[in-house]
């Protein structure tokens, strides 16, 4: 955040200050600096609390008039109208949820004044946030749940059973035995964010920080709230249940103690069981050689298991793979682009090959859609070109890639190295893409090597593999942090998460896994503290106590998703080849200039140095064509 809109977040605060003869309250101050804390280091938060200070003072000197005290009221709203307009196009939509967050609390340490309620709301118009969401997050900051009109956006965890008369409203539940009080969630569908509030007397974390009782918090990617009495609350859950898809359309993916073994070799993949349902991003981590791309292609049905069972909403992805067809995409790491065909072209063949009822019209109109939403469609008239000739950069062509296999909409996705040879910010692009697939329903498998901190928290669940196949864990990727850890004795194991930051290294967990045993010079050796066999032993009793498949997940087969996936016949396939092939070689100058100047060149040349001359007796030198 730049230091313009920090001073005029400060010169917000301090108009809507509530300031009596005492003074502004402790609270209310304390209020200002957390937030100033959240976004800065400490340095900086005293700095601008300094500042909030000194506006404070300026925007509320003594008046005893009443006729001044309404002036003075009449020109903080314009100025709050003023200094809001200053901010409203350098913040997110989600960055003025959290400044009204921020300025809700702030009135509400305080008796509220109607002039502060009619401040909140101006900030709120001019932010452009609905008066209904608006009304929403003053109920929920500020008032009780059953005051909430988007019932349907909140959910509330308690000890009470939901067959209460408390519960007679249409917002979700989730109940807790040992939690006094309760805890309030809820959902802004607009900025895909969740608010979190706990009104109670029990201690909780969320990402190993004391949260305070009445205060708003964002429980945003990859954050758990934990207690010493209650289940650990994990953002991925929670976003499912506000998300939740139709039945008829859920994905259940079971991988059931399955085991691989290669042929004259002890490599392949360890029996451990996978148990998913669509809304989900898995990422598959390791070192290299590990196994993460065997793992893959045995879930994608390329490498048959030695034991075990795949199943698809309970349909075995081996024996009745004729159903399933269309359910699974597979993005590979390697291109599957050619080069001489613009972007649209690539998207527009593959489409034909993949929806042969669809008319022209319609193909053009997906083919374009699919462009929009990958943020393709302002290059679909360049070529793809190669690593010598570039047309467009790497995350577009990663990108064109995903749009191959997104067209036609699979359930499934499976991408290999999504992010390799990627910049930092094309990686996070990629990867929010896919994050951004999994609220549309869909489930999703990503082999990734080292991610960042913040592609890590973007996963619902990690799969880790180590070396020889083995699989050392499957769970929660802040757990996984704090679970290697706690095995590698680490003091404050559970602090997984940076106090300052936030930010996660995912690294540690790899160089955790792989630790060496030093000597007696202190240097470090070439032999691991613990052995893959002895973290997938670790793994496999940890996995006793916490269970993979739960009471939820269904044991009997499900309905599978419609597909639209509807494949082009042999003949259609041959005359789509046949059009792609004439249309790569027009579009190679080169190529077309060799091809067609080089027949009559040659011939030309062949034609000159074979002339024999055998004449006649009345013309020596004269040619002739049909003895030569």
């Amino acid at each position: 955040m730049n230091e313009s809109i920090l001073n005029a977040l400060m010169r917000l605060f301090a108009i809507i200050a509530n300031v009596d003869e005492q003074g502004l309250s402790p609270k209310a101050r304390k209020v200002v600096l957390d937030y100033l804390e959240l976004q800065l280091n400490q340095e900086l938060a005293h700095k601008y609390i300094a500042l909030f200070d000194e506006y404070l003072h300026k925007h509320h000197a003594r008046r005893s008039d009443k006729i001044k005290a309404r002036k003075r009221i009449s020109l903080n709203s314009v100025k709050v109208l003023t200094i809001c307009n200053e901010i409203n196009e350098e913040l997110q939509q989600s960055e003025k949820i959290i400044v009204l967050l921020r300025l809700l609390e702030f009135i509400n340490q305080d008796k509220i004044s109607a002039e502060e309620i009619d401040f909140i709301q101006t900030v709120a118009d001019v932010f452009n946030i609905p008066r209904n969401e608006f009304d929403d997050i003053f109920a929920f900051v500020l008032k009780s749940p059953a005051e909430i009109k988007g019932q349907e956006h909140l959910l509330l965890i308690d000890n009470k059973k939901i067959t209460d008369e408390a519960y007679k409203f249409k917002y979700k539940h989730i109940f807790e035995a040992n939690l006094h009080g309760y805890i309030q969630l809820f959902y802004l569908a607009s900025v895909n964010l969740i608010l979190i509030q706990y009104r109670g007397k029990n201690e909780l974390k969320l990402n190993n920080f004391n949260i305070q009782a009445y205060q708003t918090y964002i429980f945003d990617t990859g954050s758990v709230l934990k207690g010493a009495k209650i289940s650990p609350l994990y953002y991925t859950e929670i976003l499912s249940i506000f998300r939740d898809a139709r039945e008829s359309e859920k994905i259940y993916f079971l991988a059931n103690e399955i085991s691989f073994t290669f042929p004259r070799s002890e490599n392949g993949i360890k029996p451990f069981t996978i148990a998913e349902q669509s809304g989900r991003l898995i990422g598959i981590m390791g070192g290299s050689g590990a196994g993460k791309s065997t793992l893959l292609n045995i879930l994608i049905g390329n490498i048959k298991i030695n034991s075990g069972k795949i199943t698809i909403n309970g349909h075995d992805l081996y024996e009745e793979s004729d159903k399933l067809e269309g359910i699974i995409g597979f993005v590979p790491q390697d291109d599957l682009l050619i080069e001489e065909l613009t972007v649209f072209q690539n998207l527009y063949f593959n489409a034909k090959l993949c929806f042969r009822n669809l008319s022209k019209t319609q193909l053009y109109r997906l083919v374009l859609k699919v462009l929009k939403e990958l943020d393709l469609l302002e290059i679909k008239e360049l070529k793809v070109g190669n690593a010598l000739n570039k047309f467009i950069s790497g995350g577009q062509r990663k990108r064109l890639n995903f749009a191959l296999e997104l067209i036609r909409e699979p359930a499934i996705l499976f991408a290999d190295e999504p992010t390799s040879g990627l910049s930092s910010s094309d990686s996070e692009i990629v990867m929010s893409l896919l994050k951004e697939l999994t609220y549309k329903g869909k489930l999703i498998f990503v082999n990734i090597h080292q991610p960042s901190s913040d592609i890590y928290k973007m996963f619902d669940k990690i799969i880790i593999i180590d070396k020889g196949g083995h699989p050392v864990f499957y769970g929660n990727p802040i757990d996984a942090v704090v679970y290697f850890r706690t095995c590698n004795k680490i003091a404050n194991a559970e602090d997984a998460i940076c106090p300052t930051c936030g930010n996660i290294n995912p690294e540690q967990v790899l160089d955790l896994i792989e630790s060496k045993v030093v000597n007696e010079y202190g240097k470090l050796t070439d032999k691991r503290k613990t052995s893959p066999e002895k973290w997938y032993k670790l793994y496999r009793e940890f996995e006793k106590e916490n269970p993979v498949i739960d009471e939820k997940f269904p044991r009997k087969k499900q309905e599978l998703p419609k597909i639209i996936f509807d494949k082009a016949s042999k003949f259609q396939q041959f005359i789509i080849f046949s059009l792609r092939n004439i249309l790569r070689k027009i579009s190679n100058l080169q190529y077309v200039l060799l091809n067609v100047l080089e027949a009559p060149i040659l011939a030309m040349i062949l034609a000159f140095f074979s002339k024999y001359f055998k004449g006649t007796p009345e013309d020596p030198g004269k040619y002739i064509f049909s003895e030569n």
